[in-house]
Parts: structure tokens; sequence; C-alpha cells
């Protein structure tokens, strides 16, 4: 049955918002984006409102999913300040009164750590990042994935890249995830991994042009609405950059550890250091550096040319004193298999490059060990 944007009106007319009208009436809705059962769209308010309309959000939510025919259903709640607004003030003891020291611990509940949680059956979680797009992150967050799989560990695969989500082209994946009874989504099982990507909920050339709150709220439900079962790694393919979507992954699960992608060249490595103190200042263990594209050797001649430069991510890794994971060369079987969506792990498992990425896998596994193991 297909959904309709009329439909999903009709549904929130009957949702009351906190100031007693109807939603729909209330002058807060983004535009409603309806495509093969999956809905989308904001709630935006003041940010002095925000806690009154977070019981509204998830009303709304609860009734949308409850359409027949709605699949997947996301909905932020955009809070923001008035232009000119001041920041709440902050509480001041009466004249005379001293004021209370704070012992509040590290992780207490004005902490955005304390939202913390593990996922119930996944040992380990970690995140594959760069600092700038364009550097073969996607790729090589794929290919170490099948590299982990190779080495015998059981391994999920998210694609959190909210703005260009590269997974379902990379794995060749066209089918929607379906949803068990609980209304939760199934991650879909291609190279023996369990594989979710918000690419499977849109189609490919749609724009997604989301506030920050959206992406957070998308990256959370594709979190925890999803049934990864047991699951040893979980791989969190993130956007480029240092913004909500790794923020929001920091604050939400205990990251085990984060590997950063770049090229040799100077300015990609400039790029890399922000992403690598940021992982650092949410006190997620930095897993080590990767350079990708680090050579290229001619397939005819044999003549090697390091395009981009070379050794310029092992020399910063030696001066950051974290891991060097490996150089993967520039070469145009990972370039084909990619596009064609038989990663070269997968498609050519006996070839120099699978070796490179199970390499790195090893690398990552051993650091690892220990949380495995536990788990």
């Amino acid at each position: 049955m297909s959904v309709t944007q009329q439909q999903v009106l009709d549904c929130l007319s009957k949702v009351t918002s906190p100031r007693g009208v109807a939603l729909t009436n209330a002058n807060v809705l983004s535009a409603i984006s309806v495509s093969d059962g999956k809905v989308f769209f904001s709630i935006n308010v003041e940010a002095s409102e925000a806690r009154a309309w977070e019981n509204v959000r998830a009303q709304a939510e609860a009734a949308v999913r409850a359409i027949p025919g709605v699949t997947a259903a996301m909905i932020a709640l955009t809070a923001e300040r008035k232009p000119g607004a001041a920041a709440p003030a902050p509480h001041r003891p009466a004249q005379g009164v001293p004021p209370v020291a704070s012992h509040r611990p590290p992780h207490s509940p004005a902490s955005p750590m304390s939202r913390q949680s593990e996922i119930p059956g996944v040992a380990a979680v970690i995140a594959v990042a760069s600092g700038k797009g364009g550097v073969g992150k996607s790729t090589t967050a794929l290919n170490l994935a099948l590299g982990l799989r190779d080495l015998g560990l059981r391994v999920g695969l998210l694609d959190a890249d909210i703005y260009g989500p590269s997974v379902p082209r990379l794995t060749g994946i066209r089918e929607k995830p379906e949803l068990n009874d609980d209304k939760k989504m199934i991650p879909i099982a291609r190279f023996g991994l369990a594989i979710m990507s918000i690419g499977f909920l849109v189609a490919e050339d749609t724009a997604m042009i989301w506030r920050g709150p959206m992406v957070m709220s998308a990256i959370t439900q594709m979190l925890r609405d999803v049934v990864w079962g047991t699951l040893d790694i979980l791989v969190v393919d993130m956007p480029p950059g240092t913004g909500d979507a790794q923020l929001t992954l920091a604050q939400n699960v205990p990251l085990k550890g984060a590997i950063i992608i770049s090229t040799p060249q100077d300015l990609s490595l400039i790029d890399a250091r922000r992403g690598l103190a940021m992982f650092k200042k949410v006190n997620v263990p930095v897993l080590g550096i990767v350079e990708n594209m680090s050579y290229f050797q001619c397939p005819h001649c044999g003549t090697r040319s390091d395009i981009f430069g070379h050794g310029g991510a092992r020399h910063e890794a030696e001066r950051l004193a974290v891991p060097f994971l490996g150089e993967i060369p520039l070469h145009m079987s990972i370039r084909a298999t990619s596009d064609s969506g038989t990663p070269v792990v997968e498609s050519e498992p006996d070839g120099p490059h699978a070796a490179i990425y199970r390499a790195i896998g090893a690398n990552v596994r051993d650091q690892l060990k220990g949380v495995i193991a536990a788990a």
C-alpha cells in the first residue's frame, strides 16, 4: 500500500501540541518526505520549549508508524534559539548564601556522555572517519569489514554518512530492509556482513538537506532501531568532518576506537589531524591511521608513482604517537570492484589488495582482542 503525504498530515492532525492545538496547525512542521513507505520530517520549535515538545515528537512518531504501509519513520525535534535571545541564565545563590561546590562525576546526567549505552549483542563499535571527503573512506570501511570477517569475526557495517551514503552502491544492494514484529529494521545480509545504510531508505539521487538534530535522530535510530544480532565488531562508516554525526555517535555508544583515513597529501593530513583531535577530545581511543591512495603502480610497466606524495600519514602517525595501520595503493581493481558492487576483498580474495585490508583488520582485531573476549 502506497503511503501519501495527506495520510501523514491526517494522522498528525490528531496529535495535540503543548499549545493545545493540532500539530498540523501549530506551524512547526517541516516539509514531509514520503518515499516507499519511509516518512521523514522535523518538528521545529524554540529552544526554550524543547523539553515540552519531546513527548509530542514521540507521539507523532508512534502515530506515523501506525499508518498502514509505513515501514520506517524518522522524526526529529529541531530546537533553535531566536536571533538575539539570550541563553538561560545560570542559577545564582541568594545573597549571603555560599555557592554549593559541584561534585558531579565525569559522566553525570548533565554530561552528554552520560547517555552512552552499549548496543545489545555488539561487543565493539568502531568508527572509520576522515577529516574531509574524497579520500576513499567508505571503500576502506567496507573492505576493512570484509577483512575482519575473513579473520573469523562476526561483523556488521553501518553506513552513517547521512549526506552521501555510498554503501548501497559499493555493495550492490538495492532492496529495502524489512521490519520485525517490534517494528525494528533488520539489516541486510551481504558478503557475510550485517549491513544498514540510510541509503537503503531513500532514493540514490535524493538530496539529504537535514538540520543537525535530524542528523542526530537518524544516527540514533540506525544504532538503536536495528536488530544487529550478535556481532564482534560493528564498523561505522562516518560522514567526513567533525560535526553532529561524529558527536552523536560518541555520545550514544561507548566507541571502542576510531580509524582515521587520509591520503599522503598535506591538505588531507591537515583535516585528518582535526578528526583525530576530535576523537581524543571525546575520549575515544584512536586505533590508527590508514594511508589510502598511497601510491600508483602502473599495471603495464610496473613503474611506481607517488601521485599524492608518499609516507605523509605514516609520519603523522609517528608524530602523534598513534599506530600506523598500513598503506593502500591507488589501483584500478579497487575502483572497478567498488563501482560494480563487488568489493575487492570479496571478488579477489587471494589478491594483494585483499591481503592489505586483512592485515589492517588483524591490527585492529589485536587492539580490540580484550574487548571482544570479554563480551
